[in-house]
């Protein structure tokens, strides 16, 4: 009785340690927003390829039939359709590791005519959108007491860049909420980062919301020039792949920084030279590069 009952433990053991190691095996579960394309592909992309289960959102899921990944339906502006996209993740796995904040829009224009609507879907999308997710993920990852989350900000959201200056506060915001998430999250075992891009050749720009302005307006010159300059440097930026990897090796550090950055080099210097340059000094330096006299 008693060898037949250890017997018996020891296969329970024995089948519990493989069940953990093949859970082991398959990796993280990392939950991606703005997935069908540019970044948040290649983000997918490279974490499935390293046997992750990944799972990315999509506004329309249904009409992309190549990825790799699961795509699941989720309107970031939706609080209920966030929910439901982190509940369908949860069945599923029962966990999310990892979530990376990517889905974004791009707005440019002149602060004194830019179309307040406008203003607020921005904000709802880049700012209330991440922090919807963050909401919603916590719970789970708090009473796993771990978890890591990716905010991607831009090197817009260290400074003012001027006709960019909606994007460049509501990219701030995100950056310092990320910090201040850091210090909140510390009790929990659960780490928070941004990630700080600078230009990236994806289809973004074709997308970013360009205020019209009004008849004769004393911008024209300087804002049409400057959104033809800001096309080029996203046609010549870094590739996704690139920027996505930066990502990868971000998720796997146990003790992750603030902050990183990654793209095209005098991006990433501007960021360092802002932080450091007396103000007046980096105003003169960013006006004479964006040809604004």
């Amino acid at each position: 009785m008693c060898n037949c009952g250890l017997g018996n433990f020891k296969i329970t053991i024995v089948s519990w340690l493989g069940k953990r190691q093949r859970m082991a095996s398959k990796g993280k579960v990392v939950f991606i927003t703005g997935a069908s394309q540019g970044l948040g592909r290649a983000i997918g992309e490279i974490c499935y390829a390293k046997g992750m289960r990944v799972y990315g959102t999509s506004r329309n899921p249904d009409r992309i039939k190549d990825c790799p990944f699961t795509l699941i339906p989720m309107e970031v502006t939706d609080t209920d359709s966030v929910r439901a996209a982190v509940l369908r993740v949860l069945e599923l796995e029962d966990s999310i590791d990892v979530l990376i904040n990517n889905a974004g829009i791009g707005i440019t224009g002149p602060l004194e005519e830019i179309d307040l609507i406008e203003v607020q879907r921005h904000f709802n999308t880049n700012f209330a959108g991440p922090l919807r997710l963050i909401q919603a993920v916590l719970p789970c990852m708090r009473s796993k007491g771990s978890g890591m989350i990716i905010n991607i900000t831009s090197v817009a959201g260290t400074m003012g860049l001027p006709f960019r200056g909606v994007y460049s506060a509501v990219k701030s915001g995100l950056l310092q909420s990320t910090e201040a998430l850091r210090m909140e999250l510390r009790p929990f075992g659960i780490k928070a980062t941004a990630l700080i891009p600078g230009d990236i050749n994806t289809n973004m720009a074709a997308g970013r919301y360009h205020a019209p302005l009004i008849v004769d307006s004393p911008y024209a010159e300087q804002y049409n020039r400057l959104i033809q300059s800001i096309n080029e440097d996203v046609s010549s930026g870094s590739s996704p792949e690139k920027i996505a990897n930066c990502v990868y090796q971000i998720m796997n550090k146990s003790n992750p920084k603030p902050f990183y950055t990654a793209g095209p080099g005098f991006q990433q210097l501007a960021v360092y030279l802002k932080r450091f340059l007396p103000s007046r000094v980096f105003e003169r330096l960013m006006v004479a590069f964006q040809k604004l006299d």
